[in-house]
This record gives C-alpha cells, sequence and structure tokens, in this order.
C-alpha cells in the first residue's frame, strides 16, 4: 500500500530527498507521474488517463503529500519506506486507501522505473 503524511509534518523536508520515486512534494506544488523516474505516456490518475507530464493539482494546501500512484514503499530499492525511516516526527504512514501487495508494488516500481 502507499504511504501518506499525516497532518503532524513539521514540514521539516527530509522525506523528499529520501524518496527514490519523487513521490513527496511539497504542500501546494503540482506534480507530474513523470517527475523523476522514466515513464512517458498515459497513465491513470484517480480514475481518470492523464498524460504523465500533465501538472496535477497539489494533494495538500498544509504540509508535504505522497503521491499514491508514485509510492511503491520503496520496494524494489530499500528493505522498508525511506519516508518514515527519516521522518522525525513519525507522520509518514500506511495509507488505508490504497492498499497494494508486495508483488503490485515491485510491479509499479518496474512500470515507473523501466
Amino acid at each position: 500500500m502507499a504511504l501518506k503524511i499525516t497532518d503532524e509534518c513539521i514540514n521539516c523536508g527530509a522525506c523528499v530527498d529520501a524518496c527514490p520515486n519523487t513521490s513527496i512534494y511539497v504542500y501546494e506544488e503540482e506534480w507530474t507521474i513523470s517527475e523523476g523516474n522514466t515513464y512517458v505516456g498515459k497513465v491513470q490518475v484517480n480514475g481518470k488517463e492523464v498524460d504523465s507530464t500533465a501538472n496535477q493539482k497539489a494533494l495538500s494546501d498544509d504540509f508535504f503529500f505522497i503521491v499514491p500512484e508514485k509510492c511503491t514503499e520503496c520496494v524494489g530499492f530499500h528493505e522498508e519506506p525511506q519516508c518514515a525511516v527519516e521522518c522525525p516526527v513519525d507522520c509518514c504512514i500506511s495509507d488505508e486507501n490504497y492498499v497494494e501487495s508486495q508483488s503490485d508494488l515491485l510491479k509499479k516500481k518496474n512500470f515507473l522505473h523501466p
């Protein structure tokens, strides 16, 4: 399952550089699927097909956020999610709205980084 950042976030940014998928963004920042990886083409975001290079609306106006379509919980890169390891206030937690198996997470990683 993807991770999410809770409202306990102190906006320190420790998680951003730790993410191998570039799935963590500053509040109010637009994002793209293609940023930080090699995938270019159409992809599903919130049930809609979008171009991977198209800007998407920020998922939070108040604190850092994780894009679930890009989060692999670091599967294929590290033994555990690096955002959670680096977070000084333990606000990077599992997102119960995006339940995925280890196999699904690895497929997502390979999709984003062919």
